[in-house]
């Protein structure tokens, strides 16, 4: 399986600040018009339908790039403590 690179042409906007407005509207429990808000605050006026359209073309991708960072879980576990309930009493394993 090939890499897909994501492909910004055509439009006005960089490519990192429509990453970042994706990312934005992914990672945080965001509306719309709240990214929209946010954005205007930095100076950068962009409608809630075009980061609707971006989310839509552009946010599988991004996820799906952000997953493959993601390091995965190890054979190896670490843990301090543990309370087990052994016939209704709690015991602690150190």
């Amino acid at each position: 399986m090939r890499n897909q690179d994501i492909r910004y042409k055509r439009h006005r906007f960089p490519p990192q600040i429509i990453a970042h407005v994706v990312w934005l509207y992914a990672r945080f429990n965001l509306s719309l018009r709240e990214v929209e808000e946010l954005m205007l605050e930095r100076g950068i006026d962009v409608s809630y339908e075009t980061i609707r359209r971006w989310t839509v073309k552009f946010g599988p991708l991004i996820a799906r790039t952000l997953r493959r960072r993601q390091p995965r879980p190890g054979d190896v576990w670490h843990l301090d403590e543990v309370v087990v309930k052994i016939a209704g009493r709690s015991f602690w394993l150190w």
